[in-house]
């Protein structure tokens, strides 16, 4: 049996000294006699592998691609951040182009790809947003929300659809968010113009989570609590962030960890194709977008996806937002996978679940080795 010897585990929201013993799934926990997969370094942890239930690309390539091999190398890319499991996160397009892209992750799903990051399915964003609230989403495609457009969309996935980010203050969207939540498909306030009783009314219909909270959505008003103070209020919504500190500042991400069950803050990149490449000039849904120092935008300004490692975004809000780092972890392991409902398999180190890890540095956050069902997928 192969396992870790005498490393530090995060277990049940503490480090401990112990073994793991594991094939493709978690066999033992405790004092073993195991074939030791990596000698971890006194400074490193081995966490759950990180779940990113929201990007869009990396290492030059896009879910909206439409491509096997454009997976694959999103996929092997984000390894290298700890990444064990991602949803493949497709944008407001025309139907197509969205029906090419689920196509594409159905057939790589059914490949069952050993190498890089597992694709647990897709996160929809778009195209049922509203038009005021774009954010670097192209406008032409905007469309209302539609159960019957959306019921051609999960046949093309292959029921493969995790998320679907809306705005609940368009007509049609009671009757979509209904139909998601059948399904068992996590509805998620997006790209909205929506007001505090808007989105009372939605999470009446059965939604759950709000997409990169604060981007793209009504802010506090004290007239009016918007959607960032219905995020803040109801604990029935689990809050994306994107914390490069670019999207969201310090203070605004103490806000939401002050005031959120610890539960409900989940860690996303909302990363792009220019992600682990060099700045410069890049592409989003058809639309030109400039990296530089760290930040994407399009050619008028706007925030177009990030850059972000998850690691880096562990690491930003324990170094920088006072979370301890056992909880910032949480925040990329358990915390999404209870939001995809898939917390009975991954999301933490316990015997049964998968043998997805992540093993990095207390310090630093550099991750030195990923392992995704037993396998190696990313060695530093």
């Amino acid at each position: 049996m192969k396992g870790f010897k005498n490393a530090n585990v995060l277990i049940n929201g503490k480090i401990v000294k112990t073994d793991i013993g594991f094939d493709k799934t978690i066999k033992e926990i405790g004092n073993l006699s195991v074939e030791e997969l990596y000698k971890v370094p006194e400074s490193a942890v081995v966490v759950p592998g990180f779940i990113d239930e929201h990007t869009h690309g990396a290492a030059g390539c896009d879910a909206m691609d439409g491509s096997t091999q454009a997976l694959k190398k999103i996929a092997t890319a984000i390894a290298s951040e700890g990444t064990t499991s991602f949803l493949a996160t497709t944008m407001t397009q025309s139907p197509e182009n969205i029906t090419n892209a689920l196509n594409a992750v159905n057939e790589y799903i059914n490949s069952n790809e050993v190498e890089g990051a597992e694709v647990l399915g897709v996160h929809l964003e778009g195209p049922f947003i509203s038009p005021k609230h774009i954010g670097a989403q192209p406008l032409e495609y905007v469309a209302k929300p539609s159960s019957q457009t959306m019921q051609g969309y999960v046949t093309a996935s292959g029921n493969n659809i995790k998320i679907v980010s809306l705005a609940p203050e368009q007509e049609g969207a009671e009757e979509l968010v209904k139909y998601l939540c059948e399904k068992g498909i996590t509805p998620s306030i997006a790209h909205t113009g929506a007001k505090y009783n808007d989105c009372e009314k939605a999470v009446s219909w059965g939604v759950k989570s709000v997409t990169h909270t604060y981007n793209a959505q009504t802010g506090l008003h004290h007239r009016d609590a918007g959607v960032v103070g219905s995020a803040l209020l109801m604990d029935e919504l689990a809050c994306e962030l994107i914390c490069d500190l670019i999207h969201v500042s310090v203070p605004a991400i103490k806000l939401v960890v002050k005031n959120k069950p610890e539960d409900k803050v989940v860690l996303i990149t909302d990363s792009m194709r220019a992600k682990h490449m060099p700045d410069g000039e890049s592409e989003l849904g058809g639309q030109l977008v400039i990296v530089k120092n760290g930040e994407a935008r399009l050619v008028d300004g706007t925030l177009a996806g990030s850059v972000l490692k998850m690691n880096d975004a562990i690491k930003n809000v324990v170094k920088n937002c006072s979370v301890p780092f056992e909880t910032a972890i949480k925040f990329a392991t358990e915390n999404p996978a209870k939001n995809l409902g898939v917390f009975d398999t991954l999301g933490s180190i316990e015997v049964g679940k998968r043998a997805n890890f992540a093993v990095i540095d207390k310090e630093t956050f550099k991750v030195y080795l990923t392992v995704k069902n037993g396998n190696v997928i990313y060695k530093a």
